[in-house]
């Protein structure tokens, strides 16, 4: 086991601290445009909006 315990100087975070924090900023861009994009009336009018059910919540199952 002593070998698993072993730590590698293997930097990880601190080359892909740009990637990382990129996805978090893409992430919760997508979400805000998808959110924005349900909410329109054209989409709450359309049959097939599962947001448009309940008055722009989603239904859980």
């Amino acid at each position: 086991m002593r070998m698993l315990a072993h730590s590698y100087p293997t930097p990880i975070v601190k080359p892909l601290w740009p990637f990382m924090a990129a996805s978090v900023i893409v992430f919760f861009g997508v979400s805000a445009m998808q959110n924005a994009g349900v909410s329109t009336a054209e989409a709450k009018a359309n049959p097939k909006n599962p947001y448009a059910l309940k008055g722009g919540k989603a239904e859980h199952h």
